[in-house]
């Protein structure tokens, strides 16, 4: 996993780049930890399957018409042909991440609740942080050291705690379907990671579209009815800000953090829809709350802290994205630039050796 690799693995303070990089994180673990009680707000009486295909599909029409606004806003310019270009080598990892994520993972879910109670569920998916990381670090060869590693236990450790009770640890087929899910979303999170230079929002607006076209179609098809007008309306919203920007903040982590790291930062949210769902109903939290919330706490500090510095080498690479001429950007333009930054147009990166602090990021998946 990399142990050992590092010339120096300094406890240094939470400086602008850390802050910079781990906030898109943090805020798709936010929104997406407030799904969950603002749906259950909206008080909506349909089947499980058809929520979780209007709150897909909410998020894809949302960024649909966000991204739209924004090719009229910046029309004529380089940057709107770019975002809506992905590249053909990467369209595959881009449909394995919307089938196993969109498709698979619901359906697993769904299926596992059918006769796994609530409480055990919520217990099992904190198996996702786990398994992605996991991936990341043995499938797709991430780095990771001790700290991070410790990290992630102990916020994953907060997860379960907060979310277990009393005859929750039971392993029925149910359960099993729910850790199958959660593998499912675990493939997804580090197929996600290869395209994540592309466009967050285009990215985030296709899975949201396909989880939520193939979800409410089969929920449809199994006899669920549809909620009347406003109730849906509230739904897509919902859906739009806790499954839509936060996919979108998901992915633009992904680009800075790696997979394990922005997995590790997102598994705090169900601390977020613990404390958004004491300012909605107050009551006192037990002793579980405050120790969970200790927890993660640590566990994020642990990351936050991690100064990753060696001396590597960046291979010939071509993409595009949205990017700022600093060290790993000094390259020329084809055409006529006016100066503003940051912008995205395609760009070749030419073979460099240095050393710095760095994340896992677009521009560092070397090997150790």
């Amino acid at each position: 996993m990399g142990a050992g690799v590092n010339d120096s693995l300094a406890c240094g303070p939470l400086d602008g780049m850390a802050i910079r990089t781990v906030s898109p994180a943090l805020g798709a673990a936010l929104l997406f930890g407030a799904s969950t009680p603002l749906a259950k707000l909206l008080g909506l009486d349909v089947a499980p399957q058809l929520l979780a295909g209007l709150l897909y599909l909410g998020s894809g029409v949302g960024l649909a018409i966000l991204m739209l606004a924004r090719a009229l806003l910046h029309r004529g310019q380089p940057e709107s042909a770019v975002a809506l270009n992905i590249p053909a080598k990467e369209i595959p990892w881009l449909a394995g991440a919307i089938v196993s994520g969109g498709v698979l993972g619901p359906v697993f879910l769904m299926s596992g609740l059918a006769s796994t109670d609530a409480a055990a569920a919520s217990l099992l998916l904190n198996v996702e942080g786990v398994l992605t990381a996991v991936i990341a670090w043995l499938v797709f060869k991430e780095n990771a050291d001790s700290q991070i590693v410790l990290g992630m236990a102990t916020i994953v450790a907060g997860g379960v705690l907060l979310s277990l009770q009393p005859g929750t640890m039971s392993l029925s087929a149910g359960a099993l379907l729910v850790v199958a899910a959660c593998l499912c979303w675990a493939i997804d999170n580090n197929l996600t990671r290869k395209v994540s230079a592309n466009d967050a929002l285009l990215v985030a607006c296709l899975k949201g579209l396909f989880a939520g076209v193939t979800n409410t179609g089969l929920a449809l098809a199994l006899g669920a009815t549809m909620p009347a007008g406003s109730p849906l309306l509230a739904t897509l919203v919902v859906g739009f800000a806790g499954y839509g920007l936060s996919l979108a903040l998901f992915v633009v982590a992904l680009r800075g953090l790696g997979t394990a790291r922005t997995g590790a930062y997102f598994s705090v949210a169900p601390l977020f829809g613990v404390l958004i769902s004491l300012a909605l109903w107050p009551a006192a939290p037990g002793w579980t709350f405050w120790m969970a919330t200790g927890l993660m706490a640590v566990g994020v500090w642990l990351h936050v802290r991690e100064r990753h510095e060696h001396h590597h080498t960046h291979q010939p690479l071509e993409h595009a994205h949205r990017h700022t001429h600093d060290e790993h950007h000094r390259h020329a333009h084809d055409v006529a630039w006016d100066g503003h930054e940051p912008h995205a147009h395609p760009h070749r990166h030419a073979m460099l050796t240095h050393r710095h602090a760095h994340f896992p990021d677009v521009h560092h998946r070397h090997e150790h």
